[in-house]
């Protein structure tokens, strides 16, 4: 194990918590300053995309009708509105499974030091770093700008480049993979969770879709706990919902080894 702790990589969530009782965002300082600039790049494309119809905002945000005008007046407001730590303002399901607040203090500072999270508006963040209530896909393509993804990507590859972790558990989704370099990780490690389901009367290995995520809070918890840096560290985890890991799918091209839990039946 190196002195640098392997850092983690999740997703933001599209629901989030509303409000706040931080100062806004600009002068509460987060972990990446060097992506100020283009934080602020971002944020200018998003307000001005603000303007246009509610018919091109309804698409761009991925919201129906009925939420457009929140979700609007959320995106007007980034640059005023209260904060709070980027871990209680996404409350999706892989955040509820996560449920960072019943972390022991020493692990939440591992939280704070190992998890980035890949954000649209804000490219990445630590779960303690203030934000705003906002409404951004990392896929949403921006008049004048384009999808953040193939924007964040030199900003968020050189970001990691200088926090120098040896190993990244990568568990992005594969429209917020798309932001950044995987090759400049020593080692990158990519997990799937897959059902042993029976069909036609013959066992088959499924992807999990639906429950994605939640499955992957739990594991981001064990993680911390035993600060692993390699697979085999997930050969005693008891995952709550039955799965277990399966050294024999392992895969490995390049820098990057693909590993399974299966659902254990």
């Amino acid at each position: 194990m190196t002195d640098v702790p392997p850092l983690i990589l999740l997703p933001p969530s599209e629901k989030k918590a509303t409000g706040g009782a931080g100062v806004p965002w600009h002068g509460a300082g987060q972990s990446f300053p060097d992506l100020d600039e283009a934080r602020r790049e971002v944020i200018d494309a998003l307000v001005d995309a603000m303007g246009c119809p509610i018919e091109a905002r309804t698409k761009l945000l991925g919201v129906g009708a009925a939420r457009a005008d929140e979700a609007t007046a959320a995106n007007l407001s980034i640059d005023t509105a209260p904060t709070m730590p980027a871990i209680g303002r996404y409350t999706g399901v892989l955040y509820d499974a996560l449920d960072a607040g019943s972390l022991p203090a020493h692990l939440r500072k591992r939280l704070d030091e190992q998890v980035v999270v890949f954000s649209g508006l804000w490219g990445a963040v630590r779960p303690s770093d203030p934000i705003p209530d906002y409404k951004l896909k990392m896929g949403a393509p921006l008049p004048g700008l384009g999808r953040p993804a193939r924007f964040w990507r030199p900003h968020l590859t050189a970001a990691l480049t200088k926090a120098a972790a040896a190993t990244v558990w990568d568990l992005l989704p594969n429209e917020h993979a798309a932001a950044w370099d995987p090759t400049i990780a020593g080692h990158r490690i990519r997990v799937r969770f897959l059902d042993d389901v029976e069909r036609s009367g013959e066992r088959a290995l499924v992807t999990v879709s639906h429950w994605n995520k939640l499955l992957k809070g739990a594991l981001v918890r064990h993680l911390l706990e035993h600060r692993l840096d390699d697979p085999d560290g997930l050969v005693d985890f008891a995952h709550p919902e039955g799965y277990a890991y399966r050294p024999d799918l392992t895969t490995t091209s390049g820098n990057t080894t693909d590993i399974a839990l299966v659902s254990v039946r």
